[in-house]
């Protein structure tokens, strides 16, 4: 043997038509094999890209590495000897950047034979996703998983060079925590030295990165690993990861313009894009308001139209209800979503699902109208409105002959919202008003001023709407410590959306020991609770705190939309499946009976 594989010359994405001659070095997988008249061609494949290989017995000096050519399949690792020629006139590929040239192999090593795969290492391949959970490492030499995970890549670089140019240091917090449930589910760990008594897996640093402030380190990023252990979607893994970022005496005014500056980077050096700053800003409450989501598509229409005062007086029962005043002195509202265009597409069916699509999120039903050509109102509901009702109803949605109106109308704003702001996506899919990932129609947004608190009508209590150490806005300061309107409380909460999803989230947090207790009283812990859990954050607070907040970008998501795919596991190496486990290793799994009893635990398990 004339040559090794460990002085590979080029990558199988390299070379041109300006090696032509070149002897060089390749390895990798075989993808392709193809015999043409006793000539052998084989594309090899790496990380890089693909090259064509050409086994010719009348260039290949020896007969023996013919014959080794002729045993070659696909997945087999081989390092290749050869030289570079131009490909044939008419036979050039230009969907490869190699496709001018070919090597004609003249000597040959079969470094790892290959079992026949469960299937074949191509993009766009149809096999079940269990199959390709199962077998991910083989899913991983794919083209597509592979440029995603080096968009990946690409992103924690050009993020943590952002930030270092911004003062920020990079500190790593433990992973073995104390469990301060007020959230999603912990996963929580046994201690053996400490029998009887748990770790838990962060879900998230929030507490560690606001003691590194304490700590006087001003300004920390780092790229953490977070664990819930809650119900998975397709944007959601029980584990993920996200760029944590915390900085001391800042505000918003300080914070955006670096957080702009990274995804604008982001943007310009991953795909060649021009993002526009500052990013527009719009309060919660008009967020809601306008479409009826916390993380609003502004890219297109079908705006929520408040109704609530038309129908104040109505007789029609289902509006009736609605308006009621509950306990809490609340009451619901009645809103609609109103198209213009291309709505006589929907047919009776199409409502009909419609209504079921709206009842997942907690719609007791949805009304629909139909403008007719003579400007006649058809709908199952329309003899309960009267004549006032309707020429209100047609003045203030400008309604003309094709438009559809979509009313949900309940108790609960929440459900009104819910229902409202998953039916504007699904119309304005249905209509094609949302752009296609292809158009590069990017909309960025900052999303402010949430609630501090969210009430829970079953347990009769406010929970954080952000998390316990969100500070309140400092014109609502008073009434929070009084406890005073705590529906009406404002957070200095904050996060970026773009195109509908949320890509970062944070806020200003609380600093001061008594504004912090108050927080916690609110929230129904006791001074004993509120001790056990976070005394040693609170201990913390009284040693001289700075101002300060900070935000987290979810990176396998910030990822994701950069790639174009609509599920994080494209962008993850090993991701779980939607119970949480994985194919591949065949994770979780029981432990021996010895190993429980190391750490002091025995299993209950559920009767029959």
């Amino acid at each position: 043997m004339t040559f090794s594989y460990a002085k590979r010359s080029h990558t199988c994405g390299q070379l041109k038509s300006g090696n032509t001659g070149d002897i060089v070095t390749l390895c990798g997988w075989i993808a392709k094999r193809r015999d043409h008249g006793g000539v052998i061609f084989l594309d090899l494949r790496d990380r890089y890209g693909v090259t064509q290989l050409v086994f010719d017995p009348t260039y290949t000096t020896q007969q023996e590495v013919f014959e080794k050519a002729g045993r070659l399949r696909s997945e087999f690792v081989i390092a290749v000897q050869g030289k570079v020629r131009p490909r044939p006139e008419g036979m050039t590929n230009t969907k490869l950047p190699t496709g001018e040239i070919e090597i004609v192999g003249l000597d040959l090593q079969i470094l790892s034979e290959a079992k026949t795969p469960p299937f074949p290492i191509e993009d766009d391949v149809d096999v079940a996703e269990s199959v390709r959970l199962q077998y991910r490492y083989l899913d991983l030499r794919r083209p597509a998983l592979q440029k995603n995970l080096l968009v990946r890549h690409r992103v924690l670089q050009i993020a943590r060079d952002h930030l270092s140019k911004n003062d920020f240091i990079e500190v790593e917090t433990p992973i073995l925590y104390k469990s301060t449930p007020e959230g999603a589910r912990d996963f929580i760990v046994p201690s053996r030295l400490n029998r009887g008594e748990f770790y838990a897996l962060p879900q998230s640093p929030q507490t560690l990165k606001q003691l590194l402030m304490i700590a006087g380190m001003d300004r920390y990023f780092q790229v953490a690993r977070c664990f819930r252990d809650e119900d998975l979607r397709s944007d959601r893994q029980p584990e993920f990861s996200q760029i944590d970022i915390e900085a001391s005496f800042i505000d918003e005014e300080v914070l955006f313009p670096i957080m702009e500056g990274m995804v604008s980077r982001l943007w310009k050096e991953v795909l060649g894009v021009d993002v526009k700053t500052p990013f527009p800003r719009m309060p919660y409450r008009e967020a809601m308001d306008r479409f009826g989501s916390d993380k609003p598509d502004v890219r297109f229409g079908l705006e929520l139209q408040d109704l609530t005062q038309i129908f104040e007086k109505s007789t029609f029962q289902v509006f009736q209800g609605a308006l009621t005043t509950n306990s809490r002195g609340l009451k619901g509202s009645i809103r609609a979503v109103v198209a213009h265009e291309k709505a006589e597409s929907f047919s009776r069916k199409d409502l009909d699902d419609l209504t079921k699509f709206v009842a997942q999120y907690g719609a007791k039903g949805l009304l629909w109208i139909k403008v007719q050509p003579g400007g006649e109102l058809q709908s199952p509901a329309a003899k309960f409105f009267s004549d006032e009702e309707k020429a209100a109803l047609a003045k203030k949605l400008e309604l003309k002959p094709g438009s559809l109106v979509m009313i949900v109308a309940d108790p609960s704003n929440k459900v009104v919202f819910d229902s409202l702001g998953a039916l504007r996506l699904e119309v304005g899919q249905k209509l094609g008003f949302i752009p296609k990932p292809e158009d590069h129609n990017y909309a960025f947004l900052w999303v402010m001023n949430f609630p501090l608190f969210e009430y829970d009508e079953k347990e009769k209590r406010y929970f954080a709407a952000h998390h316990p150490f969100t500070a309140p806005k400092p014109e609502f300061e008073a009434d929070f410590i009084a406890a005073r309107n705590l529906d009406a409380i404002e957070a200095s909460a904050y996060d970026l959306v773009l195109n509908g999803v949320e890509v970062a989230g944070g806020s200003l947090r609380i600093f001061k020991p008594e504004v912090q207790a108050a927080m916690f009283k609110a929230l129904s812990l006791t001074a004993e609770e509120a001790r056990d859990k976070f005394g040693f954050f609170l201990d913390a607070l009284s040693y001289g705190t700075p101002p300060h907040g900070g935000m987290a970008f979810g990176l396998d998501r910030l990822t994701a939309i950069l790639c174009g795919v609509s599920a994080i596991r494209d962008v993850m190496a090993f991701p779980k499946t939607q119970k949480g486990t994985c194919h591949m290793s065949g994770s979780p799994s029981a432990v021996t009976r010895e190993q429980l009893q190391e750490v002091g635990i025995s299993i209950v398990r559920p009767q029959a």
